[in-house]
């Protein structure tokens, strides 16, 4: 029981590690992105696109990551996606303009997205004798460690090196991580190719479909999930310039962004904690509503005021994701956890890709605080959603999709 539990510890460490790297990954392009829009003349709108074709990227191949995880099994894919990842970084480093950029980005956003559905498959099955959520809510909270290191890094990097040798260090940090996420999976026997024989195999009503023995609550569940990404990206990826408008330097972004992911990492692991005590929909309300008025009141605020509350801000903005992931596996059946996690970060992905272009050309059409002002007031329709997943969560219908 000890090794077990030690082995559980030592696979939660391992993908969050993963987490850490590839979270930080996507959000040092936060700190890029306004760097980009100066060098290269870049309108809001080109800006929102860049974020969504990697996010768009991201979301595509997360389904086929979880599908050929039951057969490959999650530590080579997870690795690999890694190692490339890394490499994308180093490419983007040399890239010298708009079409640059997008070929990259959309190379780093597929390799990347074997992480999320995969290493939530480790973690939730490393702890199915129990407190499987508040693994996964330190699992999401390992991400936003890197949400707050790694753009501050960049931030450093830029004011040293430049961003594109700050870009290639960070690219060749992923190629060793990923050698070493390899090499501890590998020891832990985790995440091997799947054993081939029958008793490996789900039982046969379970072979076909995503094994979602509660449609309605993982459909709900996956509607609160579009509106929670979209207005995240749309507000992380707007946020730059709305701080600049009110005297921020663009080099000293990356350390705002910093205090926002501070206060998303302790949100992330206090929600998953607070959904297991106080459960899932007051959590998910909660920290919706904070999100949303908090982002209004932004908008009010002047430079300084607003630098103190942007952690805030970011404990509701990421807090609300670690009770989403957590309840996936209620709706699913084990055998095919890796597939209903691609198929919700997907779903996920998908719509946190559509909000920067979506926001970004309203922003172009009106102004960055009429966008913000439209995300905040959005965020808030998660509210009455979560009152729709109350009776799945209670227990409710068990209908097989």
């Amino acid at each position: 029981m000890q090794a077990t539990r030690k082995r559980a510890r030592a696979t939660l460490g391992t993908c969050g590690a993963a987490h850490f790297l590839h979270d930080g990954f996507s959000d040092v392009l936060y700190v890029l992105l306004p760097l980009w829009a100066q060098e290269f003349g870049l309108s809001l709108t080109q800006v929102g696109l860049l974020k969504s074709l990697y996010m768009g990227a991201l979301a595509m191949f997360q389904i086929p990551a979880g599908l050929l995880a039951e057969r490959w099994g999650e530590r080579v894919l997870l690795a690999a996606g890694t190692a490339v990842a890394g490499l994308g970084f180093v490419f983007l480093g040399m890239s010298g303009g708009f079409a640059g950029l997008i070929a990259v980005l959309l190379f780093i956003g597929s390799a990347s997205a074997p992480q999320h559905p995969l290493s939530s498959t480790l973690v939730a099955r490393a702890y199915e004798g129990g407190r499987r959520r508040a693994a996964l809510g330190i699992y999401n909270f390992t991400g936003d460690l890197g949400k707050v290191a790694m753009p501050a890094l960049m931030a450093l990097g830029v004011a040293a090196i430049g961003w594109r040798g700050s870009a290639m260090a960070f690219g060749a940090f992923g190629v060793l991580g990923a050698v070493g996420i390899f090499l501890a999976l590998r020891t832990l026997g985790a995440g091997a190719a799947p054993a081939a024989g029958p008793e490996k195999s789900p039982p046969a009503a379970e072979k076909k479909g995503w094994g979602i023995h509660d449609r309605r609550g993982f459909q709900v569940l996956s509607a609160i999930t579009v509106v929670d990404f979209s207005t995240r990206t749309a507000f992380l990826t707007l946020l730059p310039f709305l701080l600049i408008a009110k005297g921020a330097a663009a080099e000293n972004v990356g350390f705002a962004l910093a205090l926002v992911f501070a206060g998303g990492a302790a949100g992330k692991f206090l929600c998953g904690l607070l959904a297991e005590r106080f459960g899932i929909i007051r959590t998910v309300v909660l920290t919706e509503l904070v999100t949303g008025t908090g982002i209004l009141a932004l908008l009010a605020l002047p430079l300084n005021p607003a630098l103190a509350f942007l952690p805030v801000v970011g404990l509701a903005l990421n807090g609300t994701s670690s009770v989403l992931y957590g309840t996936v596996t209620e709706f699913v059946v084990p055998e095919r956890q890796p597939r209903a996690f691609g198929l919700f970060y997907t779903i996920g992905t998908g719509a946190g890709a559509a909000g920067p272009l979506v926001y970004g050309l309203l922003g172009d059409l009106t102004s960055v605080p009429v966008a913000l002002a439209t995300v905040g007031v959005v965020a808030l329709t998660t509210i009455p959603l979560s009152r729709l997943l109350a009776p799945s969560v209670a227990g409710g219908g068990r209908e097989r999709a």
